[in-house]
């Protein structure tokens, strides 16, 4: 809905831009008398301003949108640049930012996943993910983004849009599993894993060398990054109820991504009971 958008000029807030959408003017093409009548003069001056100066290459760039829009509704840039979006995670050795190395990584584009390593091929990472405008994470501006701009002395400047705080507006709280099971996502045979066992499991196959445990975790990071498309779709879809454009802007659930790996029944069930593995 970038289009009906007018929160992302300076002066403009919520409030002012429904009292624009009650005039009937829901584009920026729209803005024009005799509609515009009803609005103040210094409404009228400032979108007019503005709209005459916005770059023409704006659509094409999410880059102005997560610039100019307040960080509450940056969800809005998303559908228009989902084909240039990557969904992102990443499994740690610990939960300290500072004393933290990076295990491996799942990132989903809408079509594929792809992983990286620790020991295998983690520094592809960044070469990779440059072929994004957009990632979408969950509390990756708390903790992943930060992370991997520690670990690969790199500065992540795509448009980020972190589900926490979008979920959280709309009343979804309780961390990335809580949200999933609010929502409807079932995570079937990881069901219980979380990230403290994703540590573990890297641990243990670093002392073992068995690839079920690399391939439980690699399941389990690639569920927590699949999950982020349906999740951003749902959190999008209950933002715009709120405006007039539901109807026009609603997207459709995506098909269920496939996970490439396969987590070990036995090992799950160890998890979840607590056991320790050699």
């Amino acid at each position: 809905m970038l289009t009906n958008t007018f929160v992302h000029i300076s002066g403009i807030g919520p409030t002012t831009e429904q009292a624009i959408w009650r005039a009937g003017i829901h584009t920026w093409s729209q803005f024009r008398a005799p509609a515009t009548t009803s609005l103040s003069p210094k409404v009228r001056h400032l979108v007019t301003n503005h709209l005459q100066r916005q770059p023409r290459s704006a659509l094409h760039s999410p880059a102005y949108f997560y610039e100019n829009l307040p960080s509450s509704q940056q969800w809005r840039l998303f559908p228009h640049f989902r084909h240039r979006t990557a969904y992102l995670d990443i499994e740690t050795t610990g939960i300290s930012r500072e004393q933290s190395s990076i295990t491996t990584i799942a990132l989903y584009n809408g079509e594929e996943v792809f992983t990286f390593v620790q020991g295998d091929n983690l520094d592809e990472f960044p070469d990779h993910l440059a072929g994004y405008d957009v990632i979408v994470t969950y509390n990756g501006k708390g903790f992943d983004v930060p992370m991997l701009e520690r670990c690969f002395a790199m500065k992540i400047s795509q448009a980020h849009l972190d589900l926490r705080p979008i979920l959280a507006a709309l009343g979804y709280k309780g961390g990335l599993k809580g949200c999933e099971r609010q929502l409807g996502l079932d995570r079937r045979d990881l069901t219980g894993v979380d990230g403290y066992d994703a540590v573990i499991l890297w641990r243990r196959y670093q002392k073992s060398g068995h690839t079920e445990l690399l391939n439980t975790l690699l399941a389990y990071n690639v569920a927590d990054t699949i999950n982020l498309e349906p999740l951003m779709v749902q959190a999008y879809n209950l933002h715009i109820a709120a405006t007039p454009f539901a109807l026009d802007n609603y997207l459709a659930a995506p098909q269920a991504a496939a996970n490439p790996f396969q987590a070990d029944a036995d090992l799950v069930r160890g998890l979840r009971q607590g056991r320790v593995y050699r």
